[in-house]
């Protein structure tokens, strides 16, 4: 039987924008290679395909008749390390990886509830809660080795900053850059060795068909940009998610710092340590949005910062 797999649109569109001539090389091979995959792995489509920035997810039913997921994306500094965190974290407090092949960006996963994602939990801290259990659990998986480390991300990211202030059209903007970078000299020399997830936020957290039926708990991590270093690097997607539940408390340094507690007690983070690595993470995204042209810090970044840096 031959499966035509048709490439969003808007997956097409932003591997065009982030890898350029690599990444619309890579979608007129994605059909393709799905196609591949399928035969090989004697995969059965299983319903309407779903993507990100950088894959594409295909329902699938095994040989067997058990359901999963093909996920396929393009091989880049990001996503190659994925399989080997999965790996390392061997389904406890993530998704299960069922087969894989690295040279392709290939992986067949345990299929979890798409439409439950902790963005629907109403309960702004239980969210947290979760969000921090789950960082906690995931970092207690030793590092496989060859991975990249946050000691040689950090220091990029102190090269770069000169070049971003002089682009930054506001002088305060250009002011919370140089803090968030000196805060980032401050804790440099010890970059950590946990196996960080990089990108843990609510749409990155999804419920299994059977919650809690393997002992497992009621939630599970996907997607993940793994990275060895400081379990302080990982609170910030925490923080500004869910922004409108942040806005809606009227004071938004307030509840900023709510989360960042909650998180930092959760996982036994010195508060000093994890509020210099999370605005290295402010300062990373000041970075990137400087590289696409941005002249001034994102709002909603700014107030992060200041939050932290006035508690």
């Amino acid at each position: 039987m031959t499966v035509r797999i048709e490439v969003p649109r808007a997956l097409a569109a932003s591997q065009s924008r982030y890898e350029g001539a690599a990444g619309r090389a890579w979608v007129a091979a994605l059909p393709g290679l799905v196609a591949g995959y399928l035969g090989r792995w004697e995969l059965r489509p299983d319903g309407p395909p779903m993507h990100g920035a950088c894959a594409l997810v295909l329902p699938v039913v095994r040989a067997d008749g058990t359901p999963a997921v093909l996920k396929v994306q393009l091989v880049t500094e990001e996503t190659v390390d994925e399989p080997a965190a999965l790996r390392a974290w061997g389904g406890l407090g993530a998704v299960r990886l069922l087969r894989d092949e690295p040279a392709g960006g290939a992986m067949l996963l345990e299929r979890l509830d798409p439409a439950r994602s902790l963005s629907a939990v109403p309960d702004d801290t239980a969210a947290v809660e979760v969000l921090a259990g789950l960082l906690a659990r995931l970092g207690e998986a030793p590092a496989p080795p060859g991975l990249r480390h946050l000691a040689d991300i950090a220091a990029a990211m102190l090269d770069r900053v000169p070049g971003a202030v002089a682009a930054l059209g506001a002088p305060e903007d250009a002011r919370l850059v140089r803090d968030c970078a000196a805060a980032v000299r401050e804790v440099a020399g010890e970059p950590g060795d946990r196996l960080l997830h990089w990108d843990l936020h609510y749409d990155n957290v999804l419920a299994p068909p059977a919650p809690d039926a393997d002992g497992r708990g009621p939630w599970l991590a996907i997607d993940p940009k793994p990275l060895v270093g400081d379990p302080g690097f990982e609170l910030f997607p925490a923080l500004h998610n869910r922004w409108d539940d942040i806005t809606a408390t009227g004071d938004v340094p307030r509840a900023v710092r709510r989360r960042f507690d909650v998180m930092t007690e959760a996982l036994g983070l010195d508060r000093e340590r994890a509020r210099a690595w999370t605005l290295g993470r402010v300062l990373q995204n000041a970075l990137w949005d400087a590289a696409g042209g941005a002249r001034a810090v994102h709002p909603v970044w700014a107030a992060i910062a200041r939050a932290l840096r006035n508690s």
